[in-house]
């Protein structure tokens, strides 16, 4: 068995010294951070489907003009079409406000308090938490796979 390096931020040990307090304050700073993401892709996800009703809404109203109903085709392309969703903003525009003004800095937050208090590896917590509930050698209770496509992931501690 191969020793992990204890340098390499993949690595899902703990740092030594490191108290449990702090693991689970980390890991709890990797949860938040973790919700950010998924947050983050519903927005995204906000942005993709307006974008559509968008153009679906434009393509309603020109069917509109070929049944013959001008004033209300007229309506849509004036009202609806092109519209903010908020005030002066498109989605696009929502999507990067929230990148430059909260993301970036919880992202940068995040990164740091695990830098300086995990060396910078990623679910320590999750780690340890995982190694409490396998039933070692049970088949599926493997502590880490036995190897990967990517040397960069580490398999075994």
């Amino acid at each position: 068995m191969t020793v992990a390096d204890p340098t390499d931020p993949s690595n899902h040990a703990r740092p030594p010294g490191t108290t449990d307090d702090t693991v689970e304050a980390v890991g709890k700073l990797g949860e938040a951070y973790e919700y950010l993401i998924r947050a983050r892709g519903h927005l995204y996800s906000f942005h993709q489907l307006l974008g559509r009703v968008d153009i679906l809404v434009g393509d309603a109203a020109e069917m509109l003009v070929g049944a013959g109903h001008d004033e209300l085709a007229r309506m849509l392309d004036q009202e609806i079409v092109g519209r903010n969703v908020l005030d002066g903003r498109w989605t696009f525009q929502v999507v990067e406000e929230f990148d430059r003004t909260y993301f970036e800095a919880v992202t940068a937050a995040e990164r740091r308090v695990r830098d300086e208090l995990v060396a910078g590896r990623r679910h320590v917590f999750e780690s340890e938490l995982k190694d409490s509930r396998i039933s070692p050698g049970r088949p599926a209770h493997e502590r880490r796979p036995p190897e990967t496509l990517d040397p960069e992931i580490e398999t075994e501690m």
